[in-house]
């Protein structure tokens, strides 16, 4: 019979947020509970686990990872908790911690309040996986009524999301109300003019860097990775203002008293991944708090700010400007003219802004062999396009929108397969339980269903991706701007918008052209 003493012993204790509110769940009971017992069972303590904070629908927490080091080094050979729900509400994972990973390690398992202790003998472990199941559904319900008074509250206005926006703050007598932070706003406010006067998102960021008007990332403390190399780098205390920040403050309806929420979604109660819903889902609520912006000039600029927006004025034009982008970091590439050459040359522009601290790099072209490289393309493709064999193959009458309905549809065929799937990996489970099936089957079946389970999770993301803004204009009038795009010699830059989305150029020549159209090729 081995002794207690040889029991090196490690607490786990685990509180979420969830159950906070339960007093006898609270970490200074769980503690009190278990070292009461350790010192009833003359057992050795050699550390504690305390995940305070944390879900038990997964495991990526802090502690409980720790301890499960500390088992693999040998510093502990005995886990205690006051339940099994402390060491997990997921209950395939927590069954296989307790059936497998824990024998496997020569671990003994003590739940007190169960009655579980995998060194001895008796009928509550033989019925700990039906609890494990019972905490499970525990969880998914206390993850339904969550989820739904969230709704709830959104719907009525309350700001439930745990960050506010740039240029608010929450209500010091009212967490789930806004109030404006006066220093923030005036940036705003400054934003919203500068976009008045036509200004790009690129050339705003610009401004605000320069004078060194403080970034929402370091207000909110947030960590610039850039180091300093010289006196003149930016200060960490300002931080760099980057393009897609402009963007979201001068398209976001918070500005005008209006609260958004319910942008993203959890795709299921135990996995922290959310994604994003659609515009038709959002919950909006109309003047909940005080506007910044006033809502004649919130919906002024949103006219101002389509690819075409105002760019500042150039000595020279060139067609293609507006449409390039850099095909290694996604920024606009720019044309520069060189008098000493006489010719024009693409550069990155956000090496050229950021040079100093090797962000990306020139991707420096001749922009007259790049324009007729492009232009060429463009021909190639708009030929392809009104081959009537190909249309017929490849697009038919089929407007855009029916084919980001196909994607959906096969998203969503996809999606109902796996929660199949997962059903029958579920009852899989039960069937091992009540012994339908031996353990080698189970796991033979069971990995079988997580593989197709993860190869159709991997098919839906490469269809999410391929979701785009459709664009409305419809086959005929693609045909008219095609025809008109091969009868000219003299291209106008308004038909190139209309046939081109975007160019991506990369550092070794490759062009990519984004077509508003479906490439027929």
């Amino acid at each position: 019979m081995v002794g207690n003493n040889s029991f090196k012993v490690g607490l786990y204790i685990r509180l979420s947020r969830d159950d906070g509110n339960i007093e006898s769940d609270s970490i200074i009971s769980q503690r009190s509970l278990l070292n009461q017992y350790v010192k009833e069972n003359n057992y050795v303590i050699v550390d504690e686990y305390v995940d305070d904070g944390f879900s038990g629908t997964n495991f990526d927490r802090p502690a409980f990872k720790r301890m499960i080091k500390d088992i693999e080094m040998g510093k502990i050979n005995m886990i205690i908790t006051k339940d099994m729900s402390r060491l997990g509400r997921d209950y395939i994972g927590t069954g296989e911690l307790i059936e497998k990973y824990f024998p496997n390690n020569n671990i003994r398992y003590i739940a007190i309040n169960d009655g579980i202790d995998t060194f001895i003998d008796n009928t509550n472990n033989d019925i700990a996986p039906f609890k494990a199941i019972m905490n499970d559904m525990y969880a998914k319900d206390i993850s339904k009524k969550i989820k739904s008074s969230l709704h709830s509250r959104m719907k009525d206005g309350l700001y439930v999301s745990g960050r506010c926006s740039f240029g608010y703050m929450k209500d010091p007598n009212n967490k789930n109300h806004l109030v404006v932070n006066e220093e923030q706003a005036e940036i705003i406010k400054l934003i919203f003019d500068l976009a008045l006067k036509g200004n790009t998102y690129h050339y705003i960021a610009q401004y605000l860097t320069e004078r060194k008007i403080k970034t929402p990332a370091s207000y909110y403390n947030y960590v610039w990775n850039t180091k300093c190399i010289n006196a003149n780098c930016i200060s960490q205390e300002y931080g760099v203002w980057v393009d897609t920040t402009i963007k979201a403050i001068l398209t976001n309806p918070i500005y005008v008293g209006d609260t958004v929420q319910g942008k993203t979604k959890k795709i299921n109660y135990k996995l922290k991944k959310t994604v994003k819903n659609k515009p038709n889902d959002f919950i909006i609520v109309e003047n909940t708090h005080e506007a910044i912006i006033d809502r004649d000039t919130f919906n002024y600029v949103q006219t101002l700010l389509p690819k075409n927006v105002k760019r500042p004025e150039k000595k020279r034009f060139y067609l293609l400007d507006g449409l390039l982008y850099c095909g290694d970091c996604k920024h606009r590439i720019t044309v520069r003219y060189q008098t000493k050459t006489g010719k024009s040359y693409t550069t990155c522009n956000y090496y050229r802004t950021y040079s100093k601290y090797h962000v990306c790099t020139t991707h420096t072209n001749n922009y007259e062999t790049l324009e007729n490289v492009v232009l060429d393309n463009i021909r190639e493709v708009c030929k392809s396009y009104l081959d009537k064999s190909k249309i017929k193959d490849s697009i038919g009458n089929i407007e855009f929108e029916d084919n980001s309905l196909k994607i959906k549809k096969q998203i969503e065929s996809l999606e109902l397969t796996n929660n199949k799937l997962t059903e029958s990996l579920d009852k899989t489970y039960m069937d091992r339980l009540k012994g339908i099936i031996d353990e080698e089957q189970y796991i033979r079946i069971s990995e079988n269903l997580k593989q197709e389970i993860e190869s159709n999770k991997s098919s839906i993301d490469n269809l999410k991706n391929e979701q785009i803004e459709e664009n409305k204009i419809d086959n005929k009038q693609i045909e008219k701007y095609i025809n008109e795009f091969l009868s000219l010699n003299n291209l106008t830059r308004e038909l190139i918008i209309n046939l081109v989305e975007k160019i991506y150029i990369y550092q070794d020549k490759r062009v990519d052209i984004i077509f508003i159209f479906k490439n027929a090729t």
